[in-house]
C-alpha cells in the first residue's frame, strides 16, 4: 500500500484534498517499536505527535512508589501525543508499545507549516483535540466519581460500541492492564466480573471473551442507577 493510501485511512486525515495528503507524505517518519519499548517519557519535549498504524500503545503515569496508572490505550488509526505538541509543552505522561507497533511520526514544526497552508487540516485537528478533551473529561469523572463496577460497565459498553457487538466481546488488553486502566487491581476486577456473571449481566469464559446478556442493566450500572449485590 502506498504512503498516501495509508495516510488517507487515518480518520484524522480523511476527506483531505489530494495535495494535502501528498504534503503529509513528505514530512511523515515511519517508526517501528518492539513490545514494551518506550516511545516517550514524561517530561520529554513534545517535538511531534504519533499515529498508530498497527499494534497498540498505552499512555500511563507512574506514582512515586512506582505504581502504574494507565490513562489510555490507543490502537490503529488513533493519534496520540498531539496535545502537548500543540500546547508547546512537554509530554505529561509516558507512552509504551504493548505489542509490536508501527507508528507514523509527524514532526511539530513541519506539521505546523502544513496547517498554516491548509484550513481543512487545521479543522480536522481541532475536531480530534475536542474529542480527546471529552475522553479525558470522562476518564476523570469515571475515576473520581464512579465505583469500580460502574467503570467496568462503562468500559464494556465502550468496547461493544467499538467492536459493534454484544454477543462476543474480546478484551484487547490483559486483565492487569484493564485493571490499571480502571484504577483498580486484577483481583478486584476478577471478583467484579464474577459478580456480573452471577447476576446474569454478562457471560465470561474467564479469559478474554465476554458476552453481554443484559445491556440495559449494564447501562444502569455504568450510570450509577443500580449497584451490584455484595
Amino acid at each position: 500500500m502506498s504512503l498516501v493510501n495509508q495516510i488517507v485511512t487515518i480518520p484524522l486525515f480523511q476527506d483531505l484534498p489530494q495535495k494535502d495528503l501528498k504534503d503529509l507524505t513528505a514530512i511523515v517518519i515511519h517508526q517501528v517499536f518492539k513490545r514494551a519499548q518506550i516511545i516517550f517519557s514524561e517530561g520529554d519535549e513534545g517535538k511531534g505527535f504519533y499515529v498508530v498504524i498497527s499494534g497498540r500503545v498505552k499512555i500511563f503515569k507512574l506514582s512515586p512508589e512506582g505504581k502504574e496508572q494507565i490513562l489510555h490505550i490507543f490502537g490503529p488509526g488513533e493519534p496520540f501525543g498531539e496535545v502537548p505538541v500543540f500546547a508547546g509543552k512537554c509530554f505529561p505522561a509516558n507512552a509504551e508499545a504493548i505489542e509490536k507497533s508501527r507508528l507514523f511520526y509527524f514532526p511539530r514544526d513541519a506539521f505546523f507549516d502544513l496547517i498554516n497552508k491548509s484550513p481543512s487540516l487545521a479543522m480536522n485537528m481541532l475536531a480530534v483535540l475536542s474529542k480527546r478533551l471529552h475522553q479525558f473529561t470522562a476518564l476523570i469523572e469515571d475515576l473520581s466519581l464512579k465505583e469500580v463496577p460502574g467503570r467496568l460497565a462503562a468500559y464494556l459498553i465502550y468496547l461493544s460500541e467499538q467492536q459493534k457487538s454484544t454477543d462476543d466481546l474480546t478484551l484487547d488488553i490483559s486483565k492487569s492492564q484493564l485493571a490499571s486502566l480502571l484504577g483498580t487491581i486484577p483481583e478486584t476486577l476478577s471478583r467484579i466480573l464474577a459478580r456480573m456473571t452471577r447476576e446474569a449481566i454478562i457471560e465470561s469464559d474467564g479469559q478474554r471473551h465476554i458476552r453481554i446478556l443484559d445491556l440495559k442493566l449494564l447501562e444502569k450500572l455504568a450510570s450509577g442507577e443500580v449497584r451490584l449485590s455484595k
